[in-house]
């Protein structure tokens, strides 16, 4: 990656359209009032300055706001449908995590419905880089938290995936 193509992403990024900064950082957040509010802050004078607006913006989102975040995401072991960035990452985040084994992928469906029925949400990992018996052990090891536990949990999974899907946007 060259710095000049970095700092060309980036001047791209901040010149576009406020609606259009919002399009392209919904699909980093599926969160309009997250979107907003980071792309309200532009100009950016590097990726980091970037990255900290969208932790600090994360940071400040209320639980209704991370579960409309949350409604965006695949379950795991799931393919995300459509050419969308926010598809097209999210395939490419879960690849590392997917498998060939039957039984692996079979307790994935059946933890994440497990998941989901105890805490009331689609279960959130940073899947780069894991493999899935990464996420699988992650998953049943979670669904041992209470509930306190686990909304820091899903907060910093998600505020993981999203460092990630920013940087993506102004990096080639």
């Amino acid at each position: 990656m060259s710095v000049t193509r970095t700092a060309d992403r980036l001047a791209w990024f901040n010149a576009l359209s406020p609606d259009r900064a919002v399009q392209e950082l919904t699909a980093c957040c599926a969160v309009d009032e997250w979107a907003r509010r980071v792309a309200a802050g532009r100009p950016y004078p590097d990726p980091a300055a970037l990255r900290a607006a969208a932790d600090a913006a994360l940071a400040d989102l209320d639980w209704p706001a991370v579960l409309r975040a949350l409604a965006a995401h695949p379950r795991i072991g799931e393919r995300a449908r459509g050419g969308s960035r926010e598809a097209v990452w999210s395939r490419r985040e879960q690849s590392a995590a997917a498998t060939g084994d039957e039984e692996v992928r079979a307790a994935l469906v059946a933890g994440n419905l497990a998941y989901e029925e105890r805490f009331g949400h689609v279960f959130l990992i940073r899947a780069t880089g894991r493999s899935a018996e990464e996420v699988l052990a992650a998953l049943r090891a979670r669904l041992g938290n209470d509930e306190e536990t686990e909304r820091a949990v899903v907060r910093a999974e998600l505020g993981e995936i999203v460092a990630l899907r920013v940087t993506g946007l102004v990096t080639p």
